[in-house]
Formats: C-alpha cells, sequence, structure tokens
C-alpha cells in the first residue's frame, strides 16, 4: 500500500486519509475517490490530498475485517458487517464468553495492522452483546498477512457458551439466632441468580444445621431431579470435615474443592453426587452483588465442568472486594456488569402515500415479480437486523395491509396521510419503542433495496464516533434509506407538510457518513407508470 501526499490530478480511486470539509458537507476518511470526490475537492481549493493506494496483494479494510472475524467467530457467535476497517463479533443467546487467549495473542503480533480485541473470557453477556471487535489499523492488510492469521484462527478463537435450563433445589441451614427474614432473603437472591439464566429454583428445604439433617435435605432433592444443589449454610465452612462437606459425604458425594481464590467468595465448597453438583454457598452470596460465587454457578449453568484445578486458577482477576485505597465500581444488584451492545435499529417504511403521480393505480400494490412492491421492501426490512418494523399506511390503507397480513409488522395508519410525509414520519417514530437507539426511514416504493443493504448501513452507525446519521450513495448521488439517531428524533417530530429530513442532514453534516453500497437500488424508487414498467424489463 502506497501512502502519502498525492496530486489532486491523481486521486481517482485513492482512499481519502483524513476527513476534509468540502463546501456545505465534509468527506469522511476512508472514502474511495470518484470523479464526484476529487471535483469538490478541487472546487474546495485543493490541489493535493493525503490518500492511500492500495498495491496487488493488498486487502482493504473492509474485506479483511469480515474475514478475519468470520475466522476467529465460534459457536453462538453472530459477525456483524465491516465498516471503517472493523467487524464486530455478537453473542447470539444469554451465556458465557470463551476466549482462546494464546491464539489471540498469536493474532495480535502477526501484523500491526490487523487487531483483535474481546471481552475477558467467561464474561457474562446477553444476547447481542459485543463479544470482540476485529480493527484492521491500515486501509489495506497484506494478503499473506491476513492468510496467516485465518490460519491460526481456524475453527474460532471466541465463542460462546450459552446457559441452559437447570432445575436447581436449594438448602438453607438454620442455628438457634437464625431469623427467618434473612433466610427468605437468601431464598430469594438464589432464585432471582437462576432465573436470570434461564434456570428454575424448585425447592427450598429449611433444615437445622447438622450433618444428618443436611445429609437427608440433599438426598431429597437429588431423588426429586434437581440438576443442581446448593446448600447455604448459616454458618460458614471452613474445613473439609465442617457440616456441609461431611453431609455431602454422608450422602455419597465426593469433595471436588473447598475454597477458592476469590473475594468475596473465598468460603465456597465445590462438590459432585452422582450427575448432580452439590455447591456450598459463602455468606457473600446472600448479597445479589457479584462474587466469587456467581463465577462458578455461571459456568455450571452455561454447561462448563468446574474441576478443582480451574477454580485454583481464578486468582488472577479474583480480587473483587471494594475497599478505600481501592474503589471499584460495582454493577447494578443482582446484574452483570454493563458491556457493549449491538445498536437496536428500528425500521420505518413509509406506506401511507397517494400515488399521485401514477394516476388510477396504487403503486405499492401493483405487482414486481410476482409480489406486491410494498411486500419486496417489508420483507427485505425483515430480513435485515433492524426490529421492530412499522409499518405507516395511509392511502387505501386496508388494501395495502392485506398484502402484509402474515408478516411479523406493526402497522401504524395515519389518518392524515394527505397532508404530507411528515405525518407519517411522526406516527412511525411514535410507534417505535424508546430504547432505539436509532430508526432507518424506508420508502415503500423502493423495492430494489435488500436486508444486506440496511445491514451495512447499521453496520456503520456509531454516534460516539461522527457517525450519528447513515446516509447510501451510489455514484456519489445520496439516496435512500436514511439511518437516524434517536437523537434527531424530537427534531424530525417537528417537521410539518411534505418536508423530509433533508434540512437536518445540512444542519448536521459532521455527523454524516456517506456507505457507497455499490448499487442504484438506493436511488430508484417508482413514482410514474414508466419508472413501474422499465423496473419490470429490468428483473
Amino acid at each position: 500500500m502506497k501512502f502519502g501526499r498525492i496530486p489532486l490530478s491523481e486521486a481517482e480511486g485513492a482512499i481519502l486519509a483524513h476527513s476534509m470539509q468540502v463546501g456545505s458537507g465534509i468527506l469522511k476518511k476512508g472514502r474511495k475517490l470518484g470523479p464526484d470526490e476529487v471535483a469538490r475537492l478541487a472546487a474546495a481549493g485543493l490541489r493535493e490530498i493525503v490518500a492511500a493506494r492500495l498495491e496487488p496483494g493488498d486487502i482493504g479494510e473492509d474485506e479483511a475485517a469480515a474475514r478475519m472475524a468470520r475466522a476467529i467467530a465460534g459457536a453462538g457467535v453472530r459477525v456483524a458487517e465491516p465498516f471503517t476497517g472493523r467487524s464486530n463479533l455478537f453473542a447470539e443467546a444469554p451465556g458465557l464468553v470463551l476466549v482462546d487467549a494464546e491464539r489471540i495473542d498469536m493474532l495480535n503480533r502477526i501484523d500491526e495492522a490487523l487487531t483483535v480485541a474481546t471481552l475477558p473470557a467467561f464474561e457474562r453477556v446477553v444476547a447481542g452483546d459485543m463479544l470482540a471487535t476485529v480493527k484492521v489499523i491500515t486501509f489495506a492488510v497484506p494478503e499473506a498477512s491476513l492468510a496467516r492469521a485465518i490460519r491460526v484462527a481456524e475453527g474460532g478463537v471466541v465463542s460462546l457458551a450459552p446457559f441452559s435450563p437447570n432445575r436447581a433445589g436449594l438448602v438453607l441451614t438454620r442455628l438457634a439466632a437464625t431469623k427467618s427474614g434473612l433466610l427468605a432473603k437468601r431464598q430469594r437472591v438464589m432464585a432471582d441468580r437462576l432465573a436470570a439464566a434461564g434456570s428454575a429454583l424448585v425447592e427450598t428445604l429449611v433444615v437445622a444445621h447438622e450433618v444428618e439433617a443436611v445429609r437427608s435435605a440433599i438426598e431429597a432433592l437429588r431423588v426429586r431431579g434437581c440438576d443442581l444443589i446448593l446448600v447455604f449454610a448459616a454458618s460458614a465452612i471452613v474445613d473439609r470435615g465442617d457440616v456441609v462437606p461431611a453431609a455431602v459425604e454422608a450422602a455419597g458425594g465426593r469433595i471436588v474443592h473447598l475454597g477458592m481464590p476469590v473475594d468475596p467468595g473465598n468460603l465456597l465448597l465445590m462438590a459432585r453426587l452422582g450427575t448432580a453438583d452439590v455447591i456450598g454457598v459463602p455468606s457473600c452470596a446472600g448479597s445479589p452483588r457479584r462474587n466469587g460465587f456467581d463465577w462458578v454457578l455461571e459456568r455450571r449453568l452455561a454447561g462448563l465442568k468446574v474441576t478443582g484445578e480451574e477454580i485454583s486458577r481464578m486468582g488472577v482477576g479474583g480480587l473483587l472486594k471494594e475497599i478505600a485505597s481501592r474503589p471499584q465500581p460495582r454493577e447494578a444488584e443482582g446484574g452483570p456488569a454493563p458491556t457493549r451492545r449491538e445498536p437496536q435499529i428500528g425500521c420505518i417504511v413509509l406506506a401511507a402515500g397517494c400515488s399521485s403521480r401514477m394516476g388510477t393505480l396504487n403503486k405499492l400494490i401493483e405487482n414486481l415479480a410476482d409480489r406486491p412492491i410494498v411486500r419486496h421492501v417489508v420483507e427485505a426490512a425483515l430480513a435485515s437486523r433492524a426490529r421492530p418494523v412499522v409499518v405507516v399506511t395511509g392511502h387505501e390503507a386496508e388494501r395495502v395491509e392485506a398484502t402484509l397480513a402474515d408478516l411479523s409488522v406493526e402497522i401504524v395508519r395515519n389518518p392524515r396521510f394527505a397532508a404530507g410525509l411528515s405525518g407519517s414520519l411522526k406516527a412511525g417514530l411514535d410507534a417505535l419503542p424508546e430504547s432505539v437507539d436509532g430508526a432507518m426511514i424506508v420508502l415503500a416504493d423502493m423495492p430494489l433495496v435488500q436486508a444486506e443493504h440496511l445491514d451495512r448501513l447499521i453496520a456503520a452507525f456509531a454516534p460516539k464516533e461522527g457517525r450519528s446519521i447513515v446516509v447510501p450513495v451510489f455514484a456519489g448521488r445520496r439516496g435512500n434509506p436514511v439511518l437516524w439517531s434517536a437523537d434527531y428524533f424530537a427534531s424530525m417530530r417537528r417537521l410539518e407538510g411534505d418536508a423530509g429530513a433533508k434540512r437536518l442532514l445540512t444542519e448536521h453534516a459532521d455527523q454524516v457518513v456517506e456507505v457507497d453500497l455499490g448499487s442504484d437500488a438506493v436511488l430508484i424508487d417508482i413514482d410514474t407508470p414508466a419508472a413501474l414498467a422499465e423496473l419490470r424489463r429490468r428483473m
């Protein structure tokens, strides 16, 4: 790859190295320069620019990131579309992250342009949480480096151990001074922990803090089909000869490990009884705050075998306790620490227009390749990562809605559709949940737009990196759909009449990123019978 200053007269086909203000807009770094971009730079008075040119044997940043991400992704991991040399990996279900740390280190030593970052091993995640990111630092990677990295990553180095449902039983022991309220709290906290991982506390037995009583309770829970037996003693377990380990052995069980190098959580007991695990719960687990018991419980619920050797290796990072000299933020009560997640993007399909230029026809219900035009658009939205999909109807609403009757979309009618586009836009925004990070505004008369186009726009969405408005382009021309951050919803609701949100593009030009989708699908809408006829011929 060649990098440096080049004359503007030689810039076509080069990759812009730094974002540049051009008139009222901005050309973002990483943009491949075509004739239109070169003309805009020239009009701004530039005669040379800093740019990169790929050479034979170079793999462009997006392709390299995508190939690397697919190589490192293991079971339970979804790879997002790449953008600006980055491809993110997300969890497909709740569970624990599994990371081959040795191979990650090997990958990051191959070429300084190719980097992989992951969550810590065994981090708890939910569906949609980011597990890892591949970032290509430069605009290209040598093909030889990428091939070597893919060989190292073969079979995947980041995967997910999903939680599976377990039937758990709980034994609570009590002494004469033990309060009933304490027992009730411990039961509630245990039930909440299990439920958060998709398992259930099916039975709780309260017994005296004596070997025979605990043995009898453990055996009863095993007979009743509990996969996991938790014993929360009134007094901490301090020796293998203590009440709980003695009761486990009396029931025919085997002590796997006593204690763990995690604080809080040191006084934990791990044991086996037949095919069931028995865990002696440390006193700190009476609080919903995270502790060593969670590390063991979560691995067990994710189907991972917890051995004594593995527990002994938990010391690095095992200092969880807050002390005055080393304050450490704790997560919300009862839940895992917040993590980066996939943005939730809603989709609004505007299907309320009058088709005024179509004469007597309603373009949205006209067939194209054996399906109504509006159905092409809605099916593409449903096949994308956007959720929920909201369809705003108005003109001939019942006929339009009939074409979508079997699809999982939310229908919203705009009774004032004749007053202009803005009313339909507001109706769609009002139908989205408050939790969405942004919304894709899709026109229902653009049947060539595909799910992959929408997903590439979502991949480019990164408000913290100055990409809160994502616009598709083809051959230097902006098209639709456009993805907007939720930060602009209030301004969009103030629009009136038939005005779309184009004014906002100008007002927030520094937040606009253009994505060249390499397809004129983003420019083609059906407004006239002639346009419909031409598209039918094309298809």
